[in-house]
């Protein structure tokens, strides 16, 4: 079941590299809501084939750049902070970001 957006916990801005674009990714991501309740209604209302997978792109690169903003804000935020506290702090939030680059790909 998909969380309500606005009941998500909040972090502090020191906690995450994305907390100054939080709202903006807020917002991003109530317009991809909106989206796909869009192509539900479609298929409720039996609209042609292509015209649902042409939404269903349209919310994969709105959701693909949403990952990509994420995945910049954590390499230049996280991964940076941990890499100038310690080499293993450094190593273990690279592996993580590989792994979640992984994740992305598949």
């Amino acid at each position: 079941m998909i969380q309500n957006i606005d009941s998500l916990p909040s972090a502090d801005a020191a906690d995450y590299g994305y907390s100054s674009e939080k709202e903006a990714y807020l917002r991003r991501l109530k317009r991809i809501e909106g989206q796909v309740r869009g192509i539900a209604r479609m298929v409720g209302e039996d609209a042609y084939c292509i015209d649902i997978l042409t939404q269903v792109a349209a919310v994969n690169k709105a959701l693909h750049a949403v990952s990509l903003g994420l995945l910049e804000e954590h390499i230049g935020h996280c991964v940076v902070n941990a890499a100038a506290a310690s080499d293993e702090a450094g190593e273990a939030k690279v592996k993580e970001a590989t792994d979640a680059i992984g994740r992305l790909l598949r």
